[in-house]
């Protein structure tokens, strides 16, 4: 074969490579139209409407309004306080909840007898709904039967507290909810970068004469860093979009104390009908939320390259 025909042969491409792409595309179909319709097609459509003015009930056509949503939104005390209150939320949920699994990782990664039913109870929480989770906790919080001032009350600790309607209390008290409900799935991960890590660096590790704290710190920790930082934020990013466990708990309340941005959303889009509105809000939500991706991403290039 001369160079010239290869050149050629080379330009059509391999034979059949064509009908290769459109198949593999034909197969990919099914999975990214529903992507499309549920997810990229309502993100685009309200950003769409974050520049007009869209209202419930309004009588006259729609109108576009450029940035004055957002500008009004800079002026908005009560969006940057919720705003704030999200930030309080995400952090208080998300570093608790990442050091307790992984103590519980590092346990149920043992030898111990019962393991399997160890395992099996820890996911308990995984497995509920948001809804049911939260109607739980209500009445374990509950001011007159609720079992945690019950069992106070019995432990001479104090009289019962009204937890999530205290303006002192209500945060943290969802805080532990989101707490105890997040850590099966972080658990699950971390157990599971645990398991594919070598178990004879630790042997030799503890041949070296190292103790536990170093073999964790030099063995343990690069082996599961990965999934605890990509754990880590994706917790954040969910627990910062939270909105069904903490509206069953309080609706936002009291007096806003626990009004996630996501809640003051809903709230201006289906009580008070700004939809234009709370698309510019769901805006600024994606927009801090991409620049945590982004950061995210920033860091673990940076450490491939490293590597």
């Amino acid at each position: 074969m001369t160079l010239a025909t290869a050149t050629k042969r080379s330009a059509r491409g391999t034979p059949g490579r064509g009908a290769a792409d459109h198949g593999a595309w034909f197969l990919v179909l099914p999975a990214l139209i529903p992507i499309l319709v549920l997810s990229v097609g309502p993100l685009l459509y309200g950003i769409a409407l974050a520049f007009t003015d869209s209202q419930a009930g309004r009588t006259e056509p729609t109108q576009w309004v450029g940035a004055l949503n957002f500008q009004d939104l800079l002026h908005d005390t009560l969006f940057w306080d919720s705003f704030r209150i999200g930030l309080l939320w995400a952090f208080g949920v998300t570093v608790p909840q990442f050091f307790l699994a992984l103590g519980l990782a590092l346990l149920l990664n043992q030898p111990l007898r019962m393991r399997w039913l160890a395992r099996a109870l820890a996911i308990i929480p995984w497995a509920m709904p948001e809804v049911v989770v939260g109607i739980m906790w209500r009445l374990v919080y509950h001011p007159d039967a609720g079992v945690l001032n019950e069992t106070l009350s019995n432990l001479g600790l104090g009289e019962g507290k009204d937890w999530l309607t205290g303006t002192a209390t209500a945060l943290f008290a969802v805080i532990v909810v989101g707490i105890w409900a997040g850590m099966p799935q972080t658990t699950v991960a971390l157990l599971a970068g645990l398991q594919n890590t070598p178990r004879e660096l630790h042997e030799a590790a503890a041949m070296d004469g190292a103790g536990a704290w170093r073999r964790f710190r030099t063995v343990t920790w690069p082996a599961i860093k990965p999934v605890a930082l990509a754990i880590t934020a994706l917790n954040f990013i969910w627990n910062f979009n939270s909105f069904a466990l903490v509206y069953v708990l309080t609706q936002g309340g009291p007096g806003g104390r626990t009004r996630l941005p996501m809640l003051f959303a809903y709230e201006e889009a289906f009580r008070y009908g700004q939809f234009g509105y709370a698309a510019a809000m769901g805006c600024v939500m994606v927009a801090v939320i991409s620049v945590i991706l982004a950061v995210y991403l920033v860091g673990r290039l940076k450490g491939d390259d490293e590597a």
